[in-house]
């Protein structure tokens, strides 16, 4: 005898297509969120360029290799330590790194002098301002960059953002930086050795608030940071690249044993997370997402880092961002 399925009635026949409608959707919500968990993770090695051991560079490399291997846990990354902004930009664009940091107006020069690779360069967050730091013994007579002639300044390596800035500002200052100067050509990891031991009169540096050297150095002898506002208007007027500069100040407690008794009057220029077209979207978005939400793990120690802001890490001028970050900034648009 056949079975004769129940009748179900009209008001009965829409609950259950309500019902199912729900669970379908239900289901239809937890596949569109499982489905990253599908793809394959990310794993292979990559090469981060940072800086000099005892800059910022360096020190927020290392705070976030630690973060990228917990959001990563796949993927090895190797710290190379360099001379700074310019290096790192000819590793990434050479293919010796794959990512690393270089201030807005090294990365302007470098695709304004069409060094090779330049126009594959991608940005991926504007990160925290470098400011500019002339440092001199406390009791020096240096006023201001003006007061340099015939004096012995370490104006940065050959690599270096700060030799960039150095080289601009004294130009600024009528200063041949060739021959009105003594130029001596080493980092932050030696400057402060060479001041305190009398062999430099002052040195130049372009670092986050505070530096470590540069605090390290107040600590156990008597310095001063001197002013460099008076030179920001004509240094901006020169154009680009150093339209990326703008008038900052550096508060007294930035470096709270140095001897300076007010607010010093500098200038600021951005640091820009660089990368190439070519490096792998899905790499470059998990790496960005990690620069943003690390921020605020790194800003305990590296207290610049504080300054990441997702509202404006998108502007990453000169530096069109990577398809990656860009995948990134869409992911968490409000």
């Amino acid at each position: 005898m056949p079975l004769v399925p129940p009748r179900v009635s009209p008001r009965r026949l829409r609950r259950l297509v309500a019902g199912t409608a729900a669970v379908l959707g239900v289901l239809g919500v937890l596949l569109w969120w499982l489905r990253p968990f599908g793809e394959p993770a990310l794993a292979g090695k990559l090469t981060f360029s940072t800086g000099v051991r005892t800059g910022v560079y360096h020190r927020y490399g290392q705070l976030l290799e630690q973060a990228l291997a917990q959001d990563m846990p796949g993927v090895k990354v190797r710290l190379e330590t360099s001379e700074g902004s310019q290096q790192n930009l000819q590793r990434v664009a050479s293919g010796e790194a794959d990512f690393t940091i270089a201030t807005a107006d090294a990365v302007a020069k470098y695709r304004a002098d069409g060094k090779p690779g330049a126009e594959q360069l991608r940005g991926c967050a504007r990160l925290y301002d470098d400011y500019v730091q002339l440092v001199v013994p406390a009791g020096s007579p240096v006023q201001s960059a003006r007061d340099l002639r015939g004096k012995r300044v370490a104006i940065g390596q050959e690599g270096s953002g700060v030799r960039l800035i150095s080289d601009r500002l004294l130009r600024a200052a009528k200063l041949d930086p060739a021959h009105d100067i003594t130029p001596v050509a080493i980092g932050i990891d030696t400057m402060p050795a060479e001041l305190q031991a009398g062999r430099i009169d002052a040195f130049f540096w372009s670092g986050g608030l505070p530096t470590n050297a540069v605090r390290e150095l107040s600590e156990r002898f008597d310095i001063r940071l001197v002013q460099l506002g008076d030179l920001v208007e004509q240094l901006q007027a020169s154009g680009s690249p150093a339209r990326y500069y703008r008038a900052a100040v550096m508060p007294q407690d930035a470096y709270a044993r140095a001897r300076n008794t007010s607010s010093v009057a500098t200038l600021a220029v951005p640091n820009l997370l660089v990368t190439k077209e070519g490096t792998d979207a899905r790499l470059t978005e998990q790496f960005t997402r990690t620069v943003i939400l690390s921020r605020d793990r790194i800003g305990h120690e590296v207290h610049a880092a504080q300054l990441v802001d997702l509202r404006t890490a998108i502007y990453t001028d000169p530096l069109d961002l990577h398809e990656g970050a860009r995948r990134y900034y869409r992911s968490v648009k409000p």
